[in-house]
């Protein structure tokens, strides 16, 4: 459907494109991925011909129909959510709107009576009000509440209203779309159902999105840009990674054998200069050998890395939120929220957007005055807060190292230079002022002067913004490994999936409290809590029922669910790997049939144990309620 045909850019003396080449099919899914600068933004808007190019051709297919959302849009309308997002449509309404002026001179022109009938025809077979209701399950997916669809589309921030144009590019029922970061202003459900969406669409897409959960559950290939070029990869997001690797590996293998030959033949070249009669031949060799097409090794690309610093020991207990309630301008943003963290916990806070999460997080750091409830921090605790807006955190107009240094004064300058060398932050890079700087390159900043704090509990508010995948994943392995508590808000689900021991769901009216990570939560919200035997005693009341525990009872089935959540977890990296092998085994052998036996083996052992979850879980709540 799209065809790229030697494809050549360059910015200033920066090359984008060096003559890339690629086909993608109507209904692929494709991921494209990139190291920053790579030109990942840059295709899109050259594939809807509104970037231009020094040489090449882009061909769409004829009849086939483009969508695309780009990072940033720029949304101004007077109408209602809803108005807006049905303008979709406006060629219905323009079809209505002829029929109403048709209607009015029939009597007058019956000419007019064929064109009035086939407008009517068209209208029948496009029904409006199923248009109209299409329009309102596409904002309700996106996180809108029917009370909102009479609001002002004026009256929205920039992030609801890029879920109005979300909306109105889904409802264009395009043949193939092109996504540039489209979950950058969902919450984590409003993902959930985006998700949920891609996967039972018809349509392909090429899709930039810096989270490896939806890289490995919609894509079927990953477009790799490197250097230039293009490499169209078979596979999600895991399965690509494998093959670059190997890739990479054969890449090595080829160039040290290359720079061995290369360095016989120049020995012998020059052992051949040294004779008369010889060097004639020695300048033909070194002639052949100039003509060799070298193999390059592509460089490594920079990526974090650091370790936490030594922390002290907090007691068992590290915050307490009890009864917490908050209102703005007589608006009651939550109420009944009530929940205690313990040493080591990996909590993350849930909910929709406009529900609360950073307003908590303000309240608990005292950034807000406290309204109603108590909120208490254990003994020996110190926090760090990294805020979800580092623009309004850091000090714009200092260098990167004043404002590292005027948050940790009790820091030296060799620890502060060896923390944000750890960023990638270099000895010029230190001196420049902040102003300037990306907003990946401002989020190091801030995680910078959080791990220099030394706090043995961290509130991180959305702390893998603006990072890409690699350095999300080795900011979620030192997050993984602190040894301290964490409390943090994260819309990356794979992140959340990872790192969260504790899931709180915050919502209007309380929180909804879970031991394990995101999938198992979602597994028990939609198995275990609408289950309308115990769905009424989750969520937190104002006065909650009072109920002797016995923590040694409590404490022994949290152990429980944790060892069957690891076997768990064990059993479906087997059975995935059994899965892997049978792309290797001849079908009718011997070991074909081994393997078949295995799995089903561990399906029946993955069965036994999801069950034992599910009982366990039944169990703790009883005796939490």
């Amino acid at each position: 459907m799209i065809n790229v045909y030697n494809l050549t850019l360059a910015f200033g003396t920066q090359t984008i494109f060096d003559h890339l080449s690629f086909n993608l099919d109507q209904h692929q899914r494709i991921g494209l991925v990139g190291a920053n600068g790579s030109g990942k933004s840059t295709l899109l808007k050259v594939l809807t011909d509104t970037q231009n190019i020094d040489d090449g051709k882009v061909v769409i297919a004829k009849g086939r129909r483009l969508a695309y959302l780009p990072q940033e849009v720029v949304l101004n309308s007077p109408k209602s959510i809803l108005d807006e997002t049905f303008s979709t449509f406006d060629h219905i309404q323009q079809l209505q709107d002829e029929a109403d002026r048709l209607e009015h001179t029939l009597h007058e022109n019956p000419h007019n009576l064929e064109r009035y009938t086939e407008i009517h025809d068209q209208l029948a077979d496009m029904n409006i009000e199923r248009a109209r209701a299409e329009t309102k399950r596409m904002l309700t997916g996106l996180g809108f509440s029917e009370k909102q669809f009479n609001e002002p589309v004026s009256s929205l921030s920039v992030g609801w209203k890029m879920r109005v144009v979300l909306a109105k590019l889904l409802l264009q029922k395009a043949d193939f779309y092109l996504f540039d970061e489209p979950t950058n202003h969902l919450d984590i459900t409003a993902q959930d159902w985006f998700l949920n969406f891609l996967k039972q669409a018809h349509f392909g897409f090429l899709l930039i999105c810096h989270e490896r959960y939806f890289l490995d559950q919609l894509c079927d290939h990953i477009l790799d840009l490197e250097r230039g070029q293009g490499t169209l990869y078979t596979g999600n997001y895991a399965e690509f990674e494998k093959q670059k690797e190997h890739n990479l590996e054969l890449l090595h293998a080829a160039f040290q054998t290359q720079q061995k030959e290369i360095k016989q033949k120049q020995e012998t070249i020059n052992r051949f200069r040294a004779t008369a009669s010889k060097a004639k031949m020695a300048q033909s060799m070194m002639k052949a050998l100039d003509k060799v097409e070298r193999v390059t090794i592509p460089p490594s690309r920079r990526t974090i890395n650091f370790k936490f610093p030594p922390i002290e020991r907090a007691g068992n207990v590290v915050l307490t939120v009890k009864d917490v309630a908050q209102s703005f301008d007589n608006k009651e943003i939550f109420k009944n929220v009530s929940f205690e963290v313990l040493r080591g916990s990996k909590v993350a806070i849930i909910a929709s957007n406009g529900v609360g999460k950073t307003t908590l997080f303000n309240v608990i750091t005292g950034k807000y005055p406290l309204q109603k409830g108590e909120i208490t921090f254990g003994h020996n605790v110190s926090f760090s807060l990294f805020d979800q807006d580092q623009n309004a955190t850091l000090d714009l107009e200092a260098t990167v190292f004043d404002n590292i240094r005027a948050r940790v004064s009790q820091s030296t300058e060799q620890d502060i230079r060896t923390f944000l060398g750890s960023f990638l932050f270099t000895n010029e890079d230190v001196k420049k002022k902040v102003k300037v700087l990306s907003g990946g390159e401002k989020n190091r900043v801030g995680m910078t002067s959080v791990l220099l704090q030394k706090a043995n509990l961290l509130l991180l508010d959305e702390p893998t913004n603006h990072l890409d995948i690699a350095s999300k994943e080795v900011l979620l392995k030192a997050l993984k490994d602190y040894l301290g508590t964490i409390v943090f808000v994260s819309h990356d689900r794979d992140f959340v999936n990872k790192l969260a021991t504790h899931i709180i769901e915050l919502t209007p009216t309380g929180v909804i409290s879970y031991q394990g990570d995101y999938d198992g939560y979602l597994y028990y919200k939609n198995n275990i809590l609408n289950h309308p035997q115990i769905s009424s005693t989750v969520i937190v009341d104002a006065e909650p029922a009072k109920k002797k525990v016995n923590p040694k009872h409590l404490k022994e089935i949290n152990k429980k669910i944790g060892a069957v959540e690891r076997k768990v977890h064990n059993l479906e990296k087997d059975i995935k790997e059994v899965e892997y092998s049978f792309a290797e085994l001849r079908y009718g052998s011997s070991e074909f049939t081994s393997a078949e036996q295995k799995l089903q083996t561990l399906k029946n052992e993955l069965k036994e144990q999801n069950a034992s979850w599910e009982k366990l879980q039944a169990e703790l709540h009883e005796l939490q309620n």
